[in-house]
């Protein structure tokens, strides 16, 4: 049993103001492994202001990236020398094995990558315009509040805060409240780099507190991470106020296996990205597109190569899907299986809860045949370990399929043609793409379109989400410095 009873707000650990304790459960085991603080509005408050004196009057905005840059790497190292103990929790809280989604390995390359990139940011730029010459400066947005889904933490908490501190915000981090354990670690490492007061605090709030923190006046750029029907209710609220923000939410990807596809060589990589992460992933290749003269094929070779997969506890390293995160969300899954059967699909392997496993959240690793794309099973995220396979006629039917959706986040095309790859690649609508490959590389923009989202993550256009730009104009005679540093 873990128990933390203090918030780390302002640079310290701090009293909540309310006394209550959350319980934070095991998907493993179903039982209570630990009780944090139960986050109020006025801890948000609290948050808050002392981000925004940390931006408005503290040194932080203001130094060079380079110092901000040896905080930054002191939390890398610290997460580092921790890494064994992060890896412990996030599966025990989580459910994620810890053979790969547990490891703090992830997080690290988004680390590597920004710091890397804070050493080739280019200085503030002087173009000569039709009437005067113009000093284009970039300034950080201001206030932050970073919001974490629970399916992969750690990762997509480094793909906030990293280039957030970096280009000068203050940042209030809100994890989960379904995984807060490893984000009191993360605040320790946090106090431990001697990040200054107010640059960071941390508030796995629940609900209330959650909103309170996004219509929150004092926050300037709300970076959230979770489902499109949250994400909405981000946008609106943020919309409202005219205040900035980025969404990355849900996915409906599809994997196109085109007809000259060496299914031996695809295969691996077909079901490693169809139920990656116990299935908890946006980017997902929940749809298995395939040629209809080789449905049967796939689908057999799918579906042995899935009856292989390991089930069971997330700590064991043989372990290839571990629980579900909660009771609820595997009843959720349930009922999307339930209703696709219902309505004509089979279940080629799985659709039920493994016999072998009496405790916990899990889900078999499931396979659907007999589904049109304009089912539910198709069309609507299910953030499990169930995909689909659909037959199509040609290439442009395929094209067809992949793009009848409402998200537009991922997707991936398998072929021996490269050219024949990129053509398809042109032509789906999605915001991340790969032939005969697939990952999130941080020097890629990550960005969804049309319900997968707003806004890019990672990449140098990453970056610049926590960046506004500042156009000084400069008189005709200018004999100035040409750039903007701590000292001007």
């Amino acid at each position: 049993m873990i128990e933390h009873k203090a918030l780390y707000i302002n640079g310290r650990w701090a009293t909540p103001d309310c006394a209550d304790l959350l319980d934070v459960v095991s998907p493993s085991s179903g039982e209570v492994i630990g009780r944090v603080p139960v986050v109020s509005t006025r801890d948000v408050d609290a948050a808050v202001a002392a981000a925004r004196v940390a931006f408005d009057s503290g040194e932080w905005s203001t130094l060079g990236v380079q110092q901000r840059a040896k905080y930054v790497r002191a939390v890398r190292d610290g997460l580092v020398s921790r890494a064994d103990e992060i890896a412990s929790l996030i599966a025990a809280e989580a459910g994620l094995p810890i053979k790969m989604w547990a490891r703090v390995d992830g997080a690290m390359t988004f680390f590597d990558y920004f710091l890397d990139l804070a050493d080739r940011l280019e200085e503030p730029e002087i173009r000569k315009g039709p009437t005067c010459n113009v000093l284009v400066h970039k300034e950080p947005i201001g206030v932050v509040a970073a919001i974490l889904p629970w399916n992969a933490p750690l990762a997509i908490a480094a793909m906030k805060i990293v280039p957030a501190l970096l280009a000068g915000c203050t940042v209030v981090l809100k994890p989960d409240p379904s995984t807060p354990l490893h984000a009191f670690v993360l605040a320790e490492i946090f106090h431990e780099a001697g990040i200054p007061p107010g640059v960071v605090s941390v508030l796995p709030a629940q609900r209330e507190a959650s909103a309170a923190l996004v219509e929150h006046p004092g926050v300037d750029h709300v970076s959230f991470t979770g489902s499109s029907a949250t994400g909405r209710i981000v946008g609106q609220i943020c919309g409202r106020q005219l205040k900035r923000c980025t969404l990355e939410l849900g996915g409906k990807s599809a994997a196109i296996v085109l007809d000259d596809a060496d299914l031996n060589a695809v295969l691996p990589w077909l079901v490693g990205t169809a139920f990656m992460n116990n299935g908890e992933a946006c980017v997902l290749q929940s749809r298995i597109l395939v040629p209809r003269g080789r449905h049967a094929e796939v689908v057999a070779a799918l579906a042995d190569a899935a009856s292989h997969l390991v089930v069971g506890d997330p700590h064991d390293p043989t372990t290839d899907i571990g629980p579900l995160i909660s009771e609820a969300h595997r009843e959720r899954v349930e009922g999307f299986v339930e209703r696709a059967l219902q309505a004509g699909a089979k279940a080629v392997i799985g659709g039920a809860r493994p016999g072998a496993l009496d405790k916990g959240w899990y889900y078999e690793p499931t396979i659907m045949v007999d589904v049109n794309n304009s089912m539910e099973i198709a069309q609507e995220e299910i953030f499990g370990p169930v995909i689909v396979v659909i037959p199509y006629d040609d290439d442009e039917h395929a094209v067809a399929l992949a793009n009848d959706t409402p998200y537009g986040l991922s997707g991936t095309v398998w072929t021996s043609d490269h050219a024949r790859g990129l053509a398809i690649a042109a032509k789906v609508r999605t915001g991340n793409y790969g032939i005969n490959s697939f990952g999130m590389d941080p020097c890629a923009p990550f960005g969804g379109w049309k319900q997968s989202g707003l806004g890019t993550e990672l990449g140098r256009e990453g970056f610049d989400e926590f960046q506004v730009a500042k156009s000084i104009h400069l008189p005709g005679n200018w004999n100035g410095p040409s750039f903007i540093g701590p000292d001007i």
